[in-house]
């Protein structure tokens, strides 16, 4: 097998036995790095010290990373101005975090029958938050009662 002690350097080639005995000198253990090499390489290192600092690089990857989740906001049909402002600062907010924002307009009864007061509506949703959003997904109808869309942060920041 070929052989890297301790200190990282190459010590060629070298028997199986001769190589255990090397690292019970130096008081490590011996760990086969790539086994399908020819011929295998192994390494003299403390095993446990690699597993603590590898597990500690993992952790610290999964810190830095910033998962996107989806916030939801309702509407109605015959929501009040104030109140649409309110909810176009809501998303404004969740925006200005990194997250996605599914707006839903829900129809009740006879508004039905008034979808396209719903489109307007999120149509208005849009404009009043300007450049900050990329509509991901344009209003459609899910199921018989609802009207959706999916906003994400524009790029542009």
């Amino acid at each position: 097998m070929r052989l890297i002690d301790h200190e990282g350097e190459q010590r060629g080639v070298v028997e199986t036995a001769t190589a255990v005995e090397m690292a019970r000198e130096a008081g490590a253990d011996l760990v086969e790095v790539a086994p399908n090499a020819d011929p295998p390489v192994c390494k003299i290192m403390d095993y446990g010290k690699f597993l603590y600092q590898q597990a500690k690089r993992e952790k610290a990857a999964k810190a830095k990373q910033h998962t996107i989740t989806v916030k939801g906001i309702r509407l109605s049909p015959m929501i009040n101005g104030h109140d649409m402002d309110t909810k176009v600062n809501h998303a404004r907010e969740f925006i200005g975090e990194g997250n996605k924002v599914k707006v839903t307009v829900l129809f009740r009864g006879r508004m039905i029958t008034h979808k396209e007061l719903g489109f307007e509506m999120l149509q208005k949703f849009i404009e009043s938050l300007g450049d900050e959003v990329t509509v991901e997904q344009a209003p459609t109808m899910e199921g018989p009662r609802n009207l959706t869309m999916l906003l994400s942060p524009s790029k542009k920041k």
